[in-house]
């Protein structure tokens, strides 16, 4: 059985990890992209999109993998962001940064992908669970739209006293008496 490719973004300043991650995540059936500064990340998040973006943490400044982690949370098409890092943070740290997992290097290849796959599966329910709750109000919006009646063009005429606010007639309920 031949499964999709999924597109990944892998951002990082280590040559030889990003290369090892990168061989180990192609023999695994992703389809990767890399990147080896912020800068770098960025302008790719920009230009395609990606299922994943994995990024160091700490490349060419300390916030650098912050900056990926905003760019891949602003954009368009949502991907799942995971933080790969030799030094843990907090996990309320890492995920005040907008990363869904954290990733501690090195790590042993059957747990990265286990890992992996299990990120995409949760952030692919996730953005379908957003997708339905919205798809009922996007409908529900152009329902409303369609029994709302056109406005008609009404010339305007100047009013010189208020006029009472004409009552609607009481309804007969069936079955009971009228009030005394």
């Amino acid at each position: 059985m031949n499964l999709p490719k999924r597109r990944v973004l892998l951002v990082d300043d280590e040559v030889a990890v990003l290369l090892t991650m990168k061989a180990v995540l192609e023999i695994s059936g992703f389809d990767v992209d890399t990147a080896t500064s912020a800068h770098e990340g960025r302008s790719k998040i920009r230009t395609r999109e990606y299922q994943m973006v994995i990024t160091d943490m700490r490349m060419e400044s300390d916030a650098a993998g912050r900056e990926v982690i905003q760019a891949a949370r602003t954009a368009h098409y949502h991907p799942a962001v995971a933080l790969l890092t030799a030094f843990p943070v907090e996990q309320d740290d890492w995920m005040e940064m907008g990363a869904d997992r954290m990733l501690v290097k090195p790590m042993q290849t059957p747990v990265l992908i286990r890992q992996l796959e299990k990120l995409l599966e949760s952030h692919a329910a996730k953005l379908a669970k957003i997708s339905s709750a919205a798809a009922p109000q996007a409908s529900e919006g152009k329902a409303a739209a369609k029994k709302a009646p056109a406005k008609r063009s009404v010339a305007k005429r100047p009013v010189s006293k208020k006029m009472p606010a004409k009552r609607a007639p009481a309804k007969k309920r069936a079955g009971r008496k009228p009030a005394r």
